[in-house]
């Protein structure tokens, strides 16, 4: 389904918060366009606003000023169209696999036997089939994780926005998870944007990786990651990426020193310090 995915738009998108009298500026004026089918990387310090740039795009929050496009719609709240997957998966602890992933449809009024139907789709496509009648704390993280992903696809969503959700993995695991997230998108063609701490998960599976600076968050460097797909964890050797990884960390700057190495697995969890992050 190549070509499913929306284009996302943003121009001069700014917003702050209220702090005590004043106010912190979360973002200071994003221009960043986004291709439909596109997988994007977000990567900054921490506090520099690329969660709340996700729930931006997503409708979850309104800029103070400036504009977000969904397919050149404006985006003015919640849209069916975007699927949000957080760090944490936040299944509903009482419901099997199978009913967390349907609950989208539910809400959304599908009937049981189209629901049914796209249920199967979603767990074959994540992996879950033998686990469907499972509840979340029979579950591994990984699990968890890919039963929020199915759940985030419920209703087809043309943009995906992933805020961190592979943080708590382990190593391995999440090399793993990367691999099949590319093999997700090349079956459904959807837009991603992806938030992350890691320079080589970033790498792997961004089109493009978009740097953003310290608070209030500005795009400072669009580095285009131009490796063949489907990817391999064995390609991050390659010249290129070297290249690219020393270009990303030049617009990170050496003080962020909480950042993995460069060419180092993601094997490290990172927690955002800002509680807008």
């Amino acid at each position: 389904m190549t070509g499913a995915g929306a284009s996302v738009g943003l121009r001069d998108v700014a917003i702050s918060f209220p702090h005590g009298p004043d106010r912190i500026e979360a973002l200071g004026g994003i221009d960043l366009p986004v291709a439909g089918g596109e997988i994007v990387s977000l990567i900054g310090p921490n506090g520099c606003g690329k969660s709340t740039l996700l729930r931006v795009i997503g409708g979850l929050l309104a800029p103070d000023r400036g504009s977000v496009t969904l397919d050149g719609d404006p985006v003015t709240g919640p849209d069916e169209r975007v699927g949000l997957v957080f760090q944490e998966p936040r299944l509903l602890p009482w419901r099997s696999v199978a009913d967390n992933v349907t609950y989208p449809l539910e809400l959304a009024g599908w009937s049981r036997e189209r629901a049914d139907e796209r249920r199967r789709v979603l767990l074959r496509a994540v992996g879950l089939e033998s686990a469907a009648a499972a509840r979340p704390t029979q579950l591994s993280g990984g699990m968890r994780q890919r039963a929020a992903i199915a759940r985030a696809l419920a209703l087809e969503p043309r943009v995906l926005l992933l805020d961190e959700p592979f943080s708590a993995l382990d190593a391995l695991t999440r090399e793993r998870f990367n691999v099949e997230m590319e093999k997700l998108h090349a079956r459904t063609g959807t837009t991603i944007v992806l938030v992350t701490h890691s320079i080589p998960e970033a790498i792997f599976l961004g089109d493009r990786v978009v740097v953003l600076s310290p608070r209030p968050g500005r795009v400072v460097a669009d580095v285009r990651i131009d490796l063949p797909r489907p990817r391999a964890w064995e390609a991050l050797d390659e010249g290129i990426v070297s290249a690219a990884a020393r270009r990303i960390r030049d617009h990170l700057g050496p003080a962020d020193d909480q950042l993995p190495d460069a060419l180092t697995p993601p094997d490290r969890r990172i927690h955002d310090l800002w509680v807008g992050e």
